[in-house]
């Protein structure tokens, strides 16, 4: 009676042993196979930023020398300041935009472009103060991130030492030089009416507002199904489009 049971014991080790075999090897394969790459990306200091359905994300990486773009992957066009960006923590990429980047060695000429000075303030529903050293600073709303609207004066504001939200309104903010002010240029963004529902992008505006590209089959028709306001551009009846902003 006792040797049908050894019999089955041995059956299931030699089995679990096969299988732990089985699952070493993949581990290893598998292994073998990212390993490369994550040792290239990391060896030669490339970062591949993607914005997927034209959103805005942001990539950390050592900005302190400058960025250099290295390769564009995506078929939308990647043009600095529209498409993509570097602040103090990092690069942007928006629109489309995907490609790798590399931080510039320590021996590399300095680079010339602006990179702008970005906090980030959320609230949740009530009222939050984000520190940030002013001095008298100009800051305006660089980007919205929530679905409620940022509005300087009702949802957003500037205090001695502090950027404040409220009402659930989320954004990224530019600190610009007290003396330079802001970096020059136009600056873009995407904004899309769902459901033929109305929405408001919320971002400073000191001169004007247009339209760059259409997005959606519905036409985007200015004071009809897009406007603007100093303090963002608003869409509905299904209008999706690439705006300017000065």
């Amino acid at each position: 009676m006792t040797a049908p049971r050894r019999q089955g014991s041995a059956h299931h080790s030699r089995l679990r042993r096969v299988l732990v075999r089985l699952a070493t090897c993949g581990a290893l394969a598998w292994l073998g196979g990212a390993g490369p790459a994550l040792a290239q990306e990391e060896r030669d200091g490339f970062v591949r930023c993607q914005s997927k359905g034209m959103a805005r994300v942001h990539c950390p990486m050592d900005t302190s020398r400058g960025v250099d773009l290295v390769r564009q992957l995506s078929e939308q066009p990647c043009i600095r300041e529209a498409g993509w960006g570097v602040d103090q923590y990092g690069v942007w990429v928006a629109l489309g935009c995907r490609a790798e980047f590399r931080a510039r060695p320590a021996d590399a000429a300095p680079d010339d472009a602006p990179r702008r000075r970005v906090v980030r303030c959320e609230s949740s529903g009530s009222k939050r103060s984000c520190a940030v050293s002013l001095r008298g600073a100009p800051v305006r709303l660089l980007h919205q991130l929530s679905a409620w609207p940022c509005r300087r004066g009702e949802s957003w504001g500037v205090g001695r030492n502090e950027v404040w939200v409220a009402r659930g309104c989320q954004g990224e903010f530019e600190i610009g030089d007290r003396e330079a002010g802001f970096p020059p240029g136009p600056r873009h963004l995407l904004c899309e009416s769902k459901g033929r529902a109305r929405r408001f992008c919320g971002i400073t505006i000191e001169h004007g507002a247009s339209m760059v590209r259409q997005l959606s089959g519905t036409p985007c028709e200015e004071g009809r199904t897009w406007g603007w306001d100093g303090d963002g551009v608003w869409v509905t009846g299904g209008c999706r489009a690439e705006f300017r902003v000065d």
